[in-house]
């Protein structure tokens, strides 16, 4: 083992015991990676600020890392909570990261001791893909912290990077992400066009690459922070760079931003909602429509807006990957209108149909739409949409059988991203019924009842064949995933006529 390799495994060992020490005094992964997301960023702004560096970064002195090393107990606690409020009201990404932010490490003798870990190592001399590995890492075990709530802002990294290899983003483009949660597109779109198999970049593509390619939304202020952390750790914008997440709601207005790119995975939950207080002081929820004139139907579906926007803010030869789940495919009323439009200002090329158990939520069953943004014509642009199915008669669990990169091979394969107008199906209604790659023209899927996009073909195996039934513990996480999924279209429902 190299030595590299050995002190930084070693740096993991400890960010990762010290994160334990802490879960023991109720401090959640969340919670851990907001200190340690405030006091590593501080500790980088002071290695800048020192040979061979020299920097003048605009963070106070009174409140830089020095501050912090030089006090203990009560006097440090007092400090870092001054030192918190403080920097949450500079600009640019310093204001950004700490935003709303604050102590969760109530005990000063682990405040302590947490900083002197992060004082005792280097940071900016490691590689980005060392500190990106532990934050990453971190980032992963927080999702799966099921009560926080956070895996909603975390995606499967095995099919990000699905999706970036088959849309191959292109050196000096716009890469947008609407709703960019941790920044995980980012950061496979950055590993793509860095990988020198892929790029050998000069000098200016470099720079566009660190300061110019990425912009993004994010309302909830802790994921924005960690996104913001998670590129400036894999050496992407800089501590005086202007914020390129931005903290406004995407679906407000358009804003005249364009780009070549966009990768997201909007949230999940179908309706936006406001909360506001009424005349009796009851908290009530309704239903928030965005009044849009580039949107081409008027509708409270989250997702359904979600693809509109995207349409709107893609260049006229921009491409999109966008996750989305079943409704989209088949909701009538808006859903049908934003369907056929969509079919006739877009080329909808490519539908990967996903399987359930891949994502933190519980119960999701979701898709990628694959589609490419074109000038306005007479006739529709999409001629044929090709269907990959990697649901049926296929079981994933995050535990035991997660989703790995290895697993959607076949799926790039067959979407053939050097040339995609040179496809073969895997499909033959007699040879091979079971074909997992189809395609069905335009013609087919606008006679389908509301322009449906929802479709299967492939018989399911545990139906049919009793005697080879899944193992016990699957078949209950089946059956956990469909009773969860059907509760969350209840609570919908319920929560629309309160």
């Amino acid at each position: 083992m190299s030595n590299e390799t050995h002190n930084t495994s070693s740096i993991v060992s400890k960010v990762w015991s010290f994160c334990n020490t802490l879960r023991d005094d109720g401090v959640s992964y969340g919670d851990y990676l907001e200190q340690l997301t405030y006091l590593l960023f501080l500790k980088m702004a002071d290695e800048f600020c020192k040979p061979p560096h020299n920097r003048k970064l605009p963070i106070p002195v009174e409140y830089n890392w020095e501050s912090l090393t030089s006090k203990r107990g009560a006097e440090l606690e007092l400090h870092y909570v001054i030192l918190l409020r403080s920097l949450s009201k500079s600009q640019g990404i310093l204001g950004q990261i700490f935003t709303k932010s604050q102590n969760k490490i109530q005990d000063p003798a682990k405040l302590f001791k947490l900083i002197d870990m992060i004082d005792k190592e280097q940071w900016s001399m490691m590689g980005a893909d060392v500190k990106g590995k532990i934050y990453e890492g971190l980032l992963e075990k927080n999702a799966e912290d099921t009560k926080s709530g956070a895996g909603q802002y975390f995606t499967p990294r095995a099919l990000i990077k699905t999706m970036v290899a088959c849309i191959q983003p292109q050196p000096m483009k716009i890469i947008d992400d609407p709703a960019c949660g941790t920044g995980g597109f980012f950061l496979a779109a950055y590993d793509y066009i860095s990988n020198r198999e892929n790029f050998i970049l000069d000098k200016d593509q470099k720079e566009f690459l660190k300061h110019k390619t990425f912009y993004g939304n994010e309302i909830v202020a802790s994921a924005r922070r960690m996104a913001l952390m998670n590129l400036f750790l894999h050496n992407i914008g800089d501590i005086e760079d202007d914020n390129f997440i931005s903290s406004t709601d995407s679906l407000i207005s358009d804003t005249g931003f364009r780009a070549d790119y966009v990768l997201t995975n909007p949230p999940f939950g179908k309706k936006s909602s406001q909360t506001f207080t009424n005349d009796q002081g009851e908290q009530k929820k309704e239903d928030l429509t965005y009044n849009r004139q580039d949107f081409w139907a008027t509708t409270s579906n989250k997702q359904l807006n979600f693809v509109q926007h995207i349409r709107t803010i893609l260049k006229t030869d921009g491409k999109a990957a966008v996750v989305l789940p079943d409704n989209v495919l088949f909701e009538g009323g808006a859903g049908e209108i934003i369907r056929k439009k969509l079919l006739e200002t877009t080329d909808l090329h490519t539908i990967l149909r996903l399987p359930t158990g891949i994502f933190y939520a519980q119960g999701v069953k979701a898709n990628v739409l694959f589609f490419d943004n074109k000038t306005a014509n007479k006739v529709p642009w999409t001629k044929e949409v090709w269907i990959y199915d990697y649901r049926t008669n296929i079981r994933h669990t995050l535990k035991k059988n997660p989703l790995k990169f290895d697993d959607l091979k076949d799926f790039i394969e067959c979407y053939n991203p050097s040339n995609r107008h040179k496809r073969k199906e895997t499909y033959h209604p007699e040879t091979n019924p079971d074909g997992c790659w189809r395609k069905f023209t335009y013609e087919e899927i606008i006679s389908r009842d509301k322009t449906s996009l929802d479709i299967s073909w492939i018989k399911d195996k545990s139906l049919a064949d009793l005697d080879n039934l899944p193992d016990p513990d699957v078949l209950a996480n089946d059956i956990i995933e469909n009773l969860e999924a059907g509760i969350e279209s209840f609570r919908e429902i319920y929560s629309s006529v309160k």
